[in-house]
């Protein structure tokens, strides 16, 4: 490799895979997937220099294993059980499990394939690696990593300030992130400066988790993730017996068998999230302590989830809405002042807090297109975040959740 090792703990993924992995081992450990990497930028191009470097990075990565002192701290997460962490203490990733080349308009193709439960979590390890390989390879890393850090220091000042209120928010950008250094930074900044953070009106700014597990446990703050897109569209469609419109209805009470009312979270926005709402009955919506926001207008949705608990004569303050799209400190500042006083409000922030330099970031994504030989596929709250290779499948879909949408 010519650049020293990028993930180096297996630590370093996001809570929401260990999450969904341990439903996975206990409820799906027969499913298959196939998972395909894209990259959504128009003008970026992978050097097969920068591919080459990737593949052995990978190679590198999947090389390592849990240490028992990482089992330890997963083990001591409250709804994680002991016959999830023993099958981690065994788990390596496969390198077999991997085809990457440059047989792509970006210049580089990467799909996995294996089971759903050893597949799924390679998605946030290997974005991580293609995302540090990009910017240490295409532009002068020092130079990114001087302006990251000064627009982390005026991001940190604002909230010390005053300027924004967002209450409790986490740091999600492991996948995106700029580079390890640069994510490590942003949580340790953020971590110190919790106790400097100016409480003005009762409002008050604090960072109180991240995503990545590795960070969580190396600051002592709390590992933040529940589930993500591709826990409903695999558990809904992977089963092909399944009415693929009620597919968060299969999700919801896998989740709830797995957990109870721990690590209750629910993602709205699968199939979208008038579909959802078809599922989150009384029962889902009692159990689950709140949503999560993903795709669409957040005040359209937030106004949406705020409605359907009160028509269920739950108390919206009892709940907490999530915001986690694309958020900057000015969007949650708006968001929380809207909504501060009718619900509990949180963010999942992402890009912002872990690759804002002078050069955009990366879209790139990993998602599962095949479930047990059949296609899956996201229909979002809006255009353009769908990712299938087969268009009769997606027709299919949508012709599924648009006939229970006029006749249920």
């Amino acid at each position: 490799m010519k650049l020293k090792q990028i993930i180096t703990s297996l630590l370093e993924i996001d809570m929401y895979k260990l999450s969904m992995g341990q439903c996975i081992y206990h409820q799906f450990s027969g499913y298959k997937t196939t998972w395909t990497f894209k990259c959504r930028n128009q003008d970026v191009f992978f050097t097969p220099e920068m591919v080459q470097e990737i593949k052995e990075q990978v190679q590198a990565y999947c090389a390592l294993r849990f240490t028992e002192e990482e089992l330890l701290y997963i083990d001591g997460i409250r709804w994680i059980k002991g016959s999830y962490v023993d099958f981690l203490r065994i788990w390596q990733p496969r390198y077999e499990d991997f085809t990457i080349t440059t047989d792509a308009p970006c210049g580089l193709a990467i799909e996995a394939r294996g089971s759903w439960l050893c597949s799924s979590m390679y998605e946030i390890p290997i974005l991580a690696i293609v995302n540090e390989v990009y910017f240490r390879m295409q532009y002068d890393y020092d130079e990114l990593l001087r302006t990251f850090e000064q627009k982390l220091e005026e991001k940190i000042g604002w909230l010390i300030a005053g300027k924004y209120h967002i209450g409790n928010f986490s740091e999600f950008g492991l996948r995106r992130r700029l580079s390890a250094q640069a994510q490590d930074m942003a949580v340790r900044k953020l971590v110190e400066a919790n106790a400097r953070y100016h409480k003005a009106d009762g409002l008050w700014s604090r960072c109180v988790g991240t995503s990545n597990v590795y960070l969580a446990k190396k600051y002592g703050i709390v590992p933040v993730g529940t589930q993500a897109h591709e826990f409903t569209m695999c558990v809904g469609q992977g089963n092909h017996k399944h009415n693929v419109a009620y597919s968060n209805w299969f999700a919801l009470d896998a989740w709830v068998t797995e957990y109870g009312i721990l690590n209750g979270t629910a993602l709205t926005d699968t199939i979208t999230t008038d579909c959802f709402l078809k599922d989150f009955n009384l029962t889902f919506s009692t159990l689950f302590s709140g949503v999560r926001h993903d795709s669409g207008d957040p005040y359209r949705w937030a106004d949406r989830m705020i409605a359907h608990y009160e028509k269920l004569d739950i108390d919206p303050k009892s709940k907490t809405l999530l915001f986690s799209d694309s958020l900057n400190f000015a969007k949650a500042d708006a968001l929380f002042n809207a909504y501060k006083d009718r619900t509990m409000v949180a963010f999942g922030i992402g890009t912002y807090l872990s690759n804002d330099t002078h050069v955009p970031a990366l879209n790139i994504v990993m998602k599962p297109t095949y479930c047990n030989s059949w296609p899956v596929a996201k229909v979002s709250d809006v255009d353009g975040k769908e990712m299938c290779k087969d268009r009769e499948y997606v027709d299919y879909l949508n012709r599924c959740i648009q006939w229970r949408m006029e006749h249920e």
